[in-house]
């Protein structure tokens, strides 16, 4: 039974994360809502690249009134030593005069054995994201994974499903906002 909780643990974080097999695309299934993303975005993703020097390139892709909504960032290992998928992620903003660094916590909860569903949070419990290789997830598998977010102290009714086409559009097919439209109506709230 799923249940709500505020509970505060120790996370418990994947250990002997194959930073390999977790690069590629990853579609935003559910995430609490973040100043940082369009209250209406649909066909959330993030596409994850290695780079030669074992950093991650980050694209994070939205979609609001028609129009893609795109940062781009890096992510690396906050202990390098460490084997835990405990990671770091950069992204300068705004996306349209990218001058100012944000930097935040990116922990990997879990990972099914196969790669394909994955929840992903941070020490605060103020973000959290259930992510799927695919745009749709079963709803079992969805249940699934919002109780492994509880078992980790989030208080799961500010989930906040995010929509997902059957045919998630591509990134060259939809104008871009070069303005940052969306990323400003995030910041108050819109």
């Amino acid at each position: 039974m799923t249940t709500t909780t505020t509970e505060k643990k120790e996370m418990n974080v994947v250990k002997g994360l194959d930073l390999e097999r977790y690069m590629g695309r990853w579609y935003e299934i559910a995430s609490f809502p973040s100043r940082f993303q369009p209250k209406n975005g649909a066909n959330t993703r993030a596409t994850y690249t290695l780079n030669p020097d074992g950093t991650v390139h980050v694209l994070n892709e939205t979609w609001d009134g028609g129009k893609r909504g795109f940062i781009q960032g890096s992510a690396y290992k906050a202990d390098p030593k460490s084997d835990e998928a405990k990671l770091k992620v950069k992204f300068f903003v705004p996306p349209f005069l990218p001058i100012i660094p944000v930097t935040g916590d990116y922990w990997v909860l879990y990972i099914d054995p196969e790669y394909q569903h994955a929840v992903v949070g941070q020490p605060s419990r103020s973000y959290l994201w259930i992510l799927s290789r695919t745009a749709h997830m079963e709803e079992e598998t969805y249940k699934q994974l919002v109780e492994k977010a509880v078992e980790e102290g989030y208080d799961v009714s500010k989930l906040h499903r995010t929509p997902q086409s059957d045919t998630p559009p591509e990134s060259n097919t939809a104008p871009d906002d070069t303005k940052g439209v969306w990323w400003l109506k995030s910041i108050f709230g819109k």
